[in-house]
């Protein structure tokens, strides 16, 4: 066999042991938090705390997801994924289980808030994301990443019914206590994703750079720059949705069930939303796309806020919303390999989620403290509208390129 062909084989190798492990810890890892504005209700009628209590509680969860983000990218660039993921599988289990006895609020923020904010950080999109682009050529790249964003969503999609039927069985504090155990199989399934940056097949093509060297770079670079402001809004709008909805879906006076009925279309439609973008981010301009994304979202709910709301109109909202959830991941992570390559890819990808988590925070935040001061989530859905406008205009102008590096060194994948 020619080398020429050897190459052409082992670039179209895709890694589906790495990828199915890594699709069940992003679907164990996405689907409790997804499922935390279950917990509202009736946590807040045992607990007597109000919307702003549990609101800022979720925020913090949001921000220390995205504080830990960066920090535990770069830990498994340097000491690998399988530490970082296990770390994090005890750090979740550990806030959900205290979160379900918290007696106070401060127990909540810390339980809740902080660790299962870090738990998410060192098990969720970015790290598993970075494992498989070490591993995958870049022509499947995109594609690769569509698939685990997807998985993420069927944890969303699985753990909205099982929340609610968990909840409404055994109480809240009981499911949480199920949700912790759950987290223990983590470890399991990350003995695949084992070893570091050095350690994938892509990475050795890359140039060597220090940690504080590929920071500068990377904020030095206009489009990274732009890609972070755009990201935030993201995290605004979906976090709010996520943690106020099914409150929202009671106070216009529609069953609660189509709470669960849309975040577990959201989750399911997600599902094929995550995937097509994935395809389309490899075929088409990523930076277009993803300001596309954000203008569909900002008219959807502009139509969904002047139309009636009834059950029908709940639902459909749900399935356009789902297409739209997550499939901003594939292109961002996409361009942050494309401009800079995989070997800081988790700490460079994390410190763009970190935005996307500032965003998170205010959104849950913001969601809480306004209903509380106006009676209304009106407020906040607007903003989240505006906000979708100014995400499509930074994006806009990002160059889909590798950053312009020194003579001798070796350009990023």
């Amino acid at each position: 066999m020619t080398a020429a062909a050897v190459n052409t084989r082992s670039r179209s190798n895709v890694p589906w042991l790495i990828i199915i492990c890594g699709c069940l810890i992003a679907a164990l890892t996405f689907g409790p938090r997804s499922a935390m504005g279950f917990f509202q209700l009736p946590m807040l009628a045992e607990k007597g705390w109000d919307r702003t209590t549990f609101g800022l509680a979720m925020a913090i969860q949001n921000l220390f997801w995205g504080l830990g983000q960066p920090i535990f990218g770069a830990l498994a660039d340097r000491f690998g994924s399988w530490r970082v993921l296990t770390l994090g599988a005890f750090l979740y289990a550990l806030g959900l289980y205290m979160m379900s006895g918290a007696d106070t609020a401060s127990m909540l923020y810390l339980s809740g808030g902080v660790l299962v904010g870090l738990g998410v950080a060192a098990g969720s999109f970015s790290i598993v994301l970075a494992a498989f682009a070490r591993h995958t050529p870049a022509e499947k790249r995109s594609i690769v990443f569509g698939i685990g964003t997807a998985a993420g969503s069927a944890g969303m999609f699985l753990f909205a019914p099982i929340s609610q039927g968990l909840i409404d069985a055994y109480g809240w504090s009981d499911t949480l206590v199920y949700m912790s155990i759950a987290m223990l199989v983590i470890p399991l399934l990350a003995i695949p994703l084992v070893g570091n940056s050095r350690s994938g097949k892509i990475s050795h093509a890359e140039i060597e750079q220090t940690l504080g060297q590929a920071l500068s770079e990377a904020f030095g670079h206009k489009s990274y720059v732009l890609l972070i402001s755009g990201f935030f809004v993201c995290g605004f709008q979906v976090a709010f949705i996520t943690a106020h909805f099914p409150a929202y879906i009671r106070d216009i006076g529609i069953d609660a069930r189509y709470a669960v009925i849309a975040l577990a279309l959201i989750g399911f439609f997600n599902v094929i939303g995550s995937l097509a973008s994935g395809v389309i981010g490899q075929k088409y301009s990523k930076p277009h796309f993803l300001a596309w994304i954000y203008i569909a979202r900002s008219v959807l709910v502009t139509a969904f806020l002047l139309l009636p709301q009834t059950p029908t109109s709940v639902i459909v909202f749900a399935v356009i919303m789902g297409l739209l959830w997550l499939s901003t991941v594939p292109p961002t992570n996409g361009l942050v390999a494309i401009m800079f390559g995989t070997r800081h890819l988790g700490m460079l990808g994390g410190i763009v989620f970190f935005s996307h988590q500032i965003g998170s925070f205010l959104g849950v935040w913001l969601g809480g403290y306004l209903y509380d001061h106006f009676g209304s989530y009106n407020p906040v859905w607007w903003l989240g509208v505006a906000l979708g406008i100014f995400a499509a205009i930074v994006h806009w102008p990002i160059k889909e390129r590798p950053v312009v590096r020194h003579q001798g060194m070796v350009p990023a994948e």
